[in-house]
């Protein structure tokens, strides 16, 4: 391959849009997909064979979903395209992938390295979530979209965020049956999430509309809730859920299946392996890789964009991913010109979408009392059934005020999820029941693998 190697992980909006910037300039990068087919988890795409339409699956961004799928098609030939990988680790100017079907790696050097890993749910544990038929959020999304089935035949969302309606209000479209939609954000946002909403008046009124659909299909619908329990039974798993409403009344919904979800978290654990600086970020309480205004991280030659460094949507994800790439191309020489006319216009848009992101966070905020809260008895690592009481007793015995110490003597965070599902709220239980602020706390490293790989790998050199 002539000219400087550059790799894009991911192939959601972010991913995408690098790639075709770098393809526009010439270059044939090399594109690691964890899947077997491009989109990510917004634009997730159907199994070979289904035949429901975009205006089925993606509703309002229909259309933004298919250009996105045709686009990246038109790439394929002048790509090198890698499905079905998985990126595991980094290291000095290395990628290292793993073919999970055969267990194959390959180590891969590039030039730069850009990295639209997306995100994941960001999740507060609840009592009860460690039973059978309780889901996350982006769970729950993918067996509609990919499986084309529900994950229970009475469900109840709770959480808080855009994701929380979208999800919900796709499974009334499929004819799911919802029993409640609950909210632990008040009914009321502040006046700086508002300012902050209306920077994107489109996107607002979309979420009221989902809000407004969901009552009308006869969904109960509650703000200011706070979580009690997840209800269930060793037979059956999830029987139902208890909340304390608005007013400070108990209510229980009966349901089979919880899908649950706070806002997203930034996959972020490549940047970390590639030993990208963070900071922590008071509004959404959970530290960052830091980037540059065009997404130039701390390490020579690694690029970050999309939500696996800020969570801005599909639309954000899309600018940041080209600004990256453009930015990769203007430091590898291969490209000032289109760098300098466009860094402008995609900066612009992305400090819009920044300011939509914080009316988000204000309008619908991250429980972090909620950690407070939780009896002792409550799972807090589903994967290493850890308690809350169990991480009181690292800080009040142990004196394990720094999420890292507590892992070694709890084992939290050290199960199959590494600590994506139970980190920040394990981070929350720390901070509570030691006093401190939350970013005294710190947050769990990332680890190689990102995610479990069978022993027997072989290893290829590239």
């Amino acid at each position: 391959m002539s000219g400087p190697r550059v790799i894009v992980v991911g192939t959601g909006p972010a991913g995408v849009r690098a790639a075709q910037a770098l393809v526009e300039a010439g270059l044939r990068p090399i594109v690691i997909d964890e899947g077997n087919r491009a989109g990510g988890q917004v634009y997730r795409r159907q199994p070979e064979g289904f035949k429901r339409d975009y205006a089925t699956l993606y509703g309002s961004e229909a259309a933004k979903a298919q250009a996105l799928h045709s686009d990246f098609d038109a790439l394929l030939e002048r790509i090198d395209y890698r499905g079905d990988t998985l990126a595991w680790n980094v290291s000095a100017k290395q990628l290292h992938t793993v073919y999970p079907a055969s267990g194959e790696t390959h180590d891969i050097a590039f030039d730069a390295l850009i990295v639209c890993s997306g995100a994941t749910d960001r999740l507060m544990p609840v009592t009860g979530w460690n039973q059978a038929g309780c889901y996350s959020l982006g769970a729950s999304q993918i067996a509609l979209k990919a499986q084309a089935c529900a994950i229970g035949s009475r469900v109840v969302f709770m959480g808080s965020g855009p994701l929380l309606y979208l999800v919900a209000s796709q499974y009334v479209k499929a004819g799911a049956k919802v029993e409640a939609v609950l909210d632990t954000s008040p009914a009321i946002p502040p006046l700086a999430a508002l300012r902050g909403l209306l920077s994107r008046p489109q996107l607002l009124w979309r979420g009221l509309q989902l809000q407004v659909m969901l009552k009308r299909a006869g969904v109960a619908l509650l703000k200011g809730i706070t979580p009690v329990r997840i209800d269930s039974t060793p037979e059956q798993g999830v029987t139902g859920v208890t909340v304390r409403d608005a007013r400070g009344r108990t209510r229980l919904f009966a349901a089979d299946a919880v899908g649950l979800g706070w806002h997203l978290r930034a996959e972020s654990q490549l940047a970390d392996l590639a030993r990208c600086e963070f900071v922590f970020e008071p509004l959404s309480r959970q530290w960052l890789p830091r980037i540059d205004e065009d997404g130039r991280s701390s390490t020579a030659g690694v690029y970050l964009a999309g939500d696996g460094v800020r969570i801005l949507g599909a639309d954000g994800a899309e600018a940041a991913g080209r600004l990256a790439a453009l930015a990769a191309l203007h430091d590898l020489q291969q490209g000032s010109e289109r760098y300098q006319a466009e860094q402008g216009p995609l900066r612009a848009t992305l400090a819009t979408m920044d300011r939509f992101r914080q009316g988000l966070l204000l309008a619908f905020p991250w429980p972090h009392q909620q950690a407070a809260a939780l009896p002792d008895e409550a799972v807090v690592c589903r994967c290493e059934a850890v308690s809350a009481g169990e991480l009181r007793r690292c800080v009040r015995e142990l004196g394990s005020q720094e999420v890292n110490r507590a892992k070694a003597f709890s084992r939290v965070g050290m199960g199959r999820c590494q600590g994506r599902f139970c980190g920040h709220g394990a981070a929350e239980v720390i901070a509570a029941a030691a006093h401190i602020p939350i970013e005294s706390v710190g947050r769990i490293r990332g680890q190689a693998p990102v995610k479990p790989i069978m022993m027997s790998t072989q290893e290829v050199a590239q």
